[in-house]
């Protein structure tokens, strides 16, 4: 008795049988399906025989190709797991689809541009800063409630440091050493404490008024501008207590930047600095 191969009718498998074994049923190893074993072909036949499915005809077609695969989708467990990752591997793409239409990608900037968040665009030098408004004429202006700021030859101010000495009030940004930016107003020598409740108010058209002094740093080198008049000036002070003295105050000055200052402050009092010895 010969052997001779012949290929199952649903997945092409290539079995081997027993030339005895023709016309029996047996179960393919691949797609699990009863199939009937063909008659062996004749001594010297070289191709492979197809059989027949166990209770139906034998099919007409033969598959040309070896690896030919017709499998039922409902009764295949071949089928049932190719239909299982159909289904996930669709669910993950629409799962996919969906957070990216929720959390779609940021739009590219057009080429050369680069977009700045408005928050962090500084001003324009003219623009007020902090709700304060450069004005020549303070009749009716309103000090803000908030510590002393604005802006002093073009750039933003917010004092840290007020000393009241005499007659000098300065405000600074930067609390030792040279004033990186600053003003500092020349009133009349008294001693701080007799400053308290006291008020000054200066208008443009006072032909000499008390001096006010620009203070800035260009590099390391320290300047000024100085203001004899033409200025507008509100200030106020408040009670003096434990060496320390409130106040109030609005400045604008006719320089080119438009220099304002507006705001509340608290100023250390210090001695008047002796005067000068004279020179025979």
């Amino acid at each position: 008795m010969g052997e001779f191969k012949f290929a199952c009718p649903v997945c092409g498998q290539h079995i081997t049988a027993d030339s005895a074994s023709s016309g029996s049923q047996l179960e393919c190893p691949t797609c699990y399906r009863k199939i009937v074993v063909p008659q062996a072909p004749a001594e010297g036949q070289k191709f492979i025989l197809s059989a027949a499915e166990a209770n139906k005809p034998r099919p007409i077609h033969t598959p040309q190709f070896s690896n030919e695969v017709s499998r039922p989708a409902r009764s295949s467990k071949a089928g049932l797991f190719i239909a299982l990752a159909v289904l996930l591997i669709g669910g993950g793409a629409a799962a996919f689809f969906i957070l990216q239409k929720k959390n779609p990608p940021p739009k590219p900037s057009p080429p050369g541009k680069t977009e700045v968040p408005e928050k962090n665009i500084p001003p324009p030098p003219s623009a007020p800063v902090s709700g304060i408004e450069w004005k020549l004429d303070l009749t009716g202006a309103k000090i803000p409630d908030a510590n002393v700021a604005g802006r002093i030859h073009g750039r933003d101010f917010s004092y840290q440091r007020a000393i009241l000495q005499g007659g000098q009030l300065t405000l600074r940004l930067g609390s030792s050493g040279l004033t990186d930016l600053g003003v500092a107003i020349y009133l009349p020598q008294r001693q701080g404490e007799q400053w308290s409740g006291q008020s000054v108010n200066i208008g443009t058209n006072l032909a000499r008024a008390p001096r006010v002094q620009l203070r800035w740093k260009d590099g390391d080198q320290p300047r000024t501008e100085n203001f004899a008049n033409g200025y507008a000036l509100k200030l106020e002070f408040g009670q003096a207590a434990n060496g320390r003295m409130p106040g109030k105050i609005y400045l604008s000055t006719p320089d080119d930047a438009k220099s304002c200052v507006a705001g509340v402050f608290d100023a250390e009092i210090r001695k008047p600095l002796p005067p000068k010895p004279r020179t025979p």
